[in-house]
């Protein structure tokens, strides 16, 4: 499904949103009840990858298909391999089986696992038959994916000597190990990070029973800081249920969008976006500890011809689609000009947007949603919209209530 998206002249936006669980805070908190039955999860994502994180973990079938889903894949990976006497086969789709899980896999293997490989080394499907673990020591380098991190710390509980993880050089995304650790912590399990050492304590005690609310998803709500930015001044934008001390890395919104003129208010659960004169003409930012809002600032930037230089986005080559590529791809479409490296993104200053050019979604969510604000400017095309599913199923009628114009 194809979507036109283009907008009146929309002054003054008063609009109410919404937002659903955070995916990243779901799926752990789903992994985790599975691990830990007595407790109950609300506000969980309605996103497609929660949805299937839910299905797999429920499942009882030798073949688990996780599509698109690539957190389901790195944290179920090390689920299934300390589920003793099962055997499973972890699969997902064509550019699931592209994506990495050698470095998951060889520091469970370290610990004892039991996995092999299906088709191609390195990649899914894998094989994956549950033991029992019992060595508890393994070192990861620091600047690989976060989720291969978390997925470790969030079965170290169950391990027979629990677990100590030491990371070589620079942390990437130290916000999300940050949020599993504190997950871990509100549930009742030991944990420390010092320096570049963190351990996990087994759980060797009865855990007290309790409700563990999501906190809405930061990353969607990112759209919303861009629509502030690029709409007039006086435009007032509230979200719900957000924390001031949140513990997603994505809340640097707050910070960095000020940049761009967008102020949040917080009240209660609820936040409230504020345009007012924006205070920079460039930014530079290392967006190393919350990678997944990069697309969105480098659409902000082009929208408003604003140039930039964005580091710390190595982690982008690996996501659902090669993201620096595709936002270079699209925005050069439009007529910005954009240099990437394999960790970097730099763009020129603008002066025009082309009118319907059709952006590619690549399968992927956030490619969608992060061009969508550009109707604010000029009317847009995005191909294959259903993609927003994976994370956030109702985007596209919480633009038309803000007063988003969409044909099909």
């Amino acid at each position: 499904m194809n979507i036109t998206l283009h907008t009146s002249k929309l002054e003054n936006i008063k609009s109410s949103v919404t937002i659903t669980g955070s995916k990243s805070e779901s799926n752990r908190l789903l992994l985790l009840q599975a691990l830990y039955p007595e407790f109950v999860v609300d506000n969980v994502s309605n996103s497609d990858d929660s949805n299937l994180m839910t299905k797999a973990l429920r499942s009882e079938s030798k073949v688990v298909d996780i599509h698109h889903a690539g957190t389901a894949m790195r944290f179920l990976t090390a689920y299934f391999s300390i589920q003793e006497g099962r055997t499973v086969t972890l699969t997902g789709s064509k550019r699931m089986t592209e994506r990495p899980i050698k470095i998951l896999v060889e520091a469970l293997q370290e610990l004892g696992a039991e996995i092999s490989y299906v088709d191609n080394d390195g990649f899914p499907p894998i094989k994956i038959t549950g033991k029992k673990l019992s060595k508890n020591k393994v070192t990861l380098k620091a600047n690989v994916s976060s989720q291969y991190i978390s997925a470790l710390l969030l079965i170290a509980s169950k391990l027979e000597n629990g677990l100590e993880l030491t990371l070589e050089g620079d942390i990437t995304s130290v916000p999300y190990i940050n949020m599993t650790l504190s997950l871990l912590n509100e549930i009742g399990i030991e944990t420390s990070f010092i320096g570049n050492v963190i351990t996990v304590k087994p759980s060797t005690k009865p855990l007290t029973p309790k409700v563990l609310v999501v906190e809405s998803d930061w990353s969607s709500a990112s759209y919303y800081f861009s629509i502030a930015a690029l709409s007039e001044i006086g435009t007032e934008i509230k979200l719900s249920s957000y924390k001031e001390n949140s513990l997603q890395g994505d809340s640097v919104l707050v910070d960095i969008y000020k940049h761009f003129g967008v102020t949040t208010e917080f009240n209660g659960n609820s936040i409230t976006l504020k345009k007012v004169n924006p205070t920079e003409s460039t930014l530079s930012l290392d967006l190393k500890n919350a990678p997944d809002i990069a697309q969105t600032i480098a659409v902000t930037c082009f929208a408003l011809g604003m140039p930039c230089d964005l580091i710390g986005l190595h982690t982008l080559k690996i996501k659902e689609t090669d993201r620096l590529v595709a936002l270079k791809t699209e925005i050069e479409k439009l007529g910005g000009k954009v240099e990437i490296t394999d960790k970097s993104l730099h763009l020129s200053a603008s002066t025009q947007i082309k009118e319907f050019v059709p952006i590619a979604t690549y399968n992927d969510h956030r490619m969608a949603m992060a061009f969508a604000p550009l109707a604010l400017k000029v009317p847009i095309i995005i191909e294959k919209a259903g993609v927003v599913s994976k994370s956030y199923p109702t985007f596209w009628d919480d633009l038309k209530n803000i007063g988003f114009k969409i044909t099909k």
